[in-house]
């Protein structure tokens, strides 16, 4: 993927799905976890946790697709999101300073997810035009 400013990812267990933009371009990519689709029905007075185990594979990617944005938006309908964040910050600690917020997402359209993308970030893309503003005056 090109750098770009911002990125979004949308994760579940099963797949992200990565936008990153500027104003005027947009390089959006999938990217699948190796792991089957389970489902575990945890039992009463089990051993386990009643959780897939996770991809760690398949965050590692995560991490390396958004290796060059600037600032990062994970979103996600359930822990997956927290998982990214948490091995980000373990296992890539660059990446995951770049991390400006974890939200909570069911199953957006692609343009939908980039639209909250431009909204969430529109703060931000003011600030840089006017202090791209301001230094050449």
């Amino acid at each position: 993927m090109s750098s770009h400013n911002h990125a979004i990812v949308w994760i579940d267990h099963q797949q992200a799905k990565i936008f990153q933009f500027d104003a005027t371009d947009v390089d959006s990519a999938t990217i699948r976890s190796s792991h089957p689709h389970e489902h575990i029905h945890h039992k009463a007075n089990s051993g386990d946790s009643g959780h897939v185990s996770v991809d760690k594979g398949f965050l590692r990617r995560v991490g390396e697709a958004v290796s060059q944005a600037g600032s990062i938006l994970i979103t996600g309908p359930a822990s997956a999101k927290k998982e990214l964040a948490a091995y980000l910050k373990r296992d890539q600690p660059g990446i995951a300073a770049r991390i400006v917020g974890i939200e909570a997402m069911d199953h957006p359209s692609d343009g939908e997810l980039l639209a909250f993308a431009r909204k969430f970030f529109a703060p931000d893309d003011r600030l840089q035009a006017r202090l791209r503003g301001e230094m050449q005056q």
